[in-house]
């Protein structure tokens, strides 16, 4: 049974850990296209975000691991948000001044998004929401598309003191993560079943999105990579983890007992819990992401 979406309001998603072949070059990928600042850098790993200390990518330098395989689970993107359409056009400007090509530009009528991948083939989304009241739902189903982006209506946000490039901005964070997972019914009982995520949007083929506080998706799956996909090998490159923050101590309480009671392996790391959901797809549960 499905938990009680109220106590779950608050969920979304915070950082998100890769593994990386060369931590140099992706550490210059995130500062200079994508405008993150580092947080703190040690050996092996790297922290950074856009202001204060909380961490929107986090990278671990492994250069021996093993390349994900094609036809597998794992991240199909990850998505970060930014507060206004103003900020997107900086950072379209950005992208374009670091020497990188997007991959994609999308309106998806709850929001505009830029689409790229780093340098280790890992896909990223910059976006911005539209006003909530703009959103159309029909059949109590939330109205998503993938139409051309109006990119010189983007650019046209640019003001006259626009004229160096600058980092992220304050308010900058993980939006939504988007997954590739083996079955979507499996996902679908343990994103919304277990963890209390709400199912917003079915329309898409293959897919499924769930979000709390009515938001349009904190979290994509979808089959793209094939029905059944098998996890890449263990310690792949790639998605390491990625963070879901609960509001607070009852809750994490409450979510940690649901994934015991259905049969998930879960450890404590970091203050959280470490679980994988039914694709192999790391998550780290922790407690409110400022």
């Amino acid at each position: 049974m499905r938990p009680d979406a109220a106590t779950h309001a608050e969920m979304r998603p915070g950082a998100v850990r890769l593994n990386v072949a060369d931590l140099d070059r992706a550490q210059r990928f995130y500062e200079h296209a994508i405008g993150l600042r580092v947080l703190d850098r040690a050996a092996e790993a790297v922290r950074l975000g856009a202001d204060g200390d909380t961490a929107i990518v986090e990278l671990v330098g492994r250069p021996d691991a093993p390349l994900r395989p094609r036809g597998t689970t794992g991240l199909f993107h990850l998505a970060i948000l930014v507060p206004s359409r103003a900020d997107l056009a900086r950072a379209l400007r950005r992208v374009a001044d670091a020497g990188w090509r997007l991959t994609g530009a999308s309106d998806h009528l709850v929001s505009e998004a830029l689409y790229l991948h780093d340098p280790e083939g890992t896909g990223i989304e910059i976006y911005r929401d539209r006003p909530r009241e703009q959103w159309r739902f029909e059949d109590g189903q939330l109205q998503m598309d993938s139409l051309p982006l109006d990119l010189d209506g983007v650019l046209g946000e640019l003001s006259a003191a626009d004229t160096e490039a600058t980092g992220m901005p304050p308010g900058t964070r993980i939006g939504h993560v988007h997954l590739n997972v083996a079955e979507l019914s499996a996902a679908e009982d343990f994103y919304a079943g277990v963890l209390g995520f709400d199912v917003t949007v079915r329309g898409y083929p293959g897919a499924l999105f769930f979000s709390t506080g009515g938001y349009h998706h904190h979290i994509g799956v979808n089959t793209w990579a094939g029905e059944g996909a098998p996890a890449p090998p263990p310690g792949s490159l790639g998605l390491r983890w990625f963070e879901i923050a609960l509001p607070g101590a009852p809750e994490f309480e409450q979510v940690g007992q649901r994934l015991r009671a259905a049969g998930f392996d879960i450890e404590r790391d970091r203050g959280g819990l470490r679980v994988a959901d039914p694709s192999g797809n790391g998550i780290l549960l922790t407690g409110p992401v400022p």
